[in-house]
């Protein structure tokens, strides 16, 4: 008899850890800072700010959730500074197990512009799946799927434009994780674009990761390759870096100064104009973000 199949990860959390590894904990783009709070009550409240080191614009949010884990439900309220006003509605294992109700919406207030975008998702052993429906745009119908059995993942996405009556997109991906790694293979964008990504955590202190992707459509030829690594200095601190085939290494620094607080850096060195005497616009980038949580 065979071993109950966990729930696979959704759709887009396929090649989850390589991208991890690669994208979050570089803030090299500017200057970050956040704070959240919680009430005993269960509403979290969360102000967030970014500085810009290209444009030096300052943008941000703040947002209030409410969260009742007995029936299931989240709420959540943003108010940007861009003065976009968003809501999300969360309800999850209160009409079905396994069965996730989520509605967003945004509206600008200045241009009228509004979206609403309704999702319904569903997982159980072996199976992961979505259905969202973008009430504005199209109307469009997206679905995808993910099915998951002894460590072996296989998923699909088709995007249905409900008033030209055909498929807009459609992507696949195949893949496996197992406890120390995990590969995946995507295709997407109408299998014109195919990315191959792969993580392993060498040992307790040591993550390594890379990922290739290759367009046929792109104007440049060959594939865009990038290898990264993390390291953890003690329990409080770790270290990251990564390059790409471009010459363009990055680096970050994380480190927790007290619980709830946390410290991140991070350098973005382009090696290959490194004795550029004057070169002509920003080359190398470094910024911090800054997190308190209480």
């Amino acid at each position: 008899m065979s071993l109950p199949q966990p729930v696979p990860p959704s759709w887009k959390d396929l090649g989850k850890s390589s991208n991890d590894l690669l994208t979050k904990d570089y803030p090299f783009f500017g200057t970050s800072l956040e704070v959240k709070t919680k009430t005993p009550s269960g509403v979290a409240f969360k102000v967030a700010g970014l500085r810009d080191s290209k444009s030096q614009a300052i943008n941000g949010d703040i947002e209030a959730k409410y969260s009742d884990p007995k029936n299931g439900l989240v709420f959540t309220e943003t108010w940007t500074t861009s003065n976009i006003l968003k809501s999300q509605l969360e309800l999850e294992n209160y009409l079905a197990k396994g069965l996730k109700l989520d509605f967003s919406t945004s509206l600008v207030p200045d241009s009228g512009s509004k979206s609403a975008l309704l999702n319904l998702v569903y997982k159980q052993s072996g199976l992961h799946t979505r259905g969202a429906l973008d009430v504005f745009k199209g109307p469009t119908f997206t679905t995808d799927a993910v099915f998951g059995r002894d460590g072996f993942l296989f998923g699909a996405e088709a995007a249905y434009n409900v008033t030209e009556g055909r498929i807009s997109r459609y992507a696949a991906a195949i893949g496996y994780n197992a406890p120390e790694y995990a590969v995946t293979i995507h295709g997407l964008n109408n299998l014109n674009t195919f990315s191959a990504s792969y993580y392993h955590r060498v040992s307790p202190d040591v993550e390594a990761g890379a990922k290739a992707v290759y367009d046929a459509k792109s104007t440049t030829s060959g594939v865009a390759l990038e290898v990264g690594t993390k390291a953890y200095l003690d329990s409080a601190a770790f270290v990251k870096a990564k390059i790409n085939n471009a010459g363009v290494l990055a680096l970050g620094y994380t480190q927790t100064l007290r619980p709830g607080v946390k410290a991140s850096f991070g350098l973005a060195l382009d090696t290959q104009r490194l004795n550029d005497v004057a070169p002509a616009g920003p080359v190398h980038k470094v910024g911090a973000s800054f997190t308190f949580e209480v």
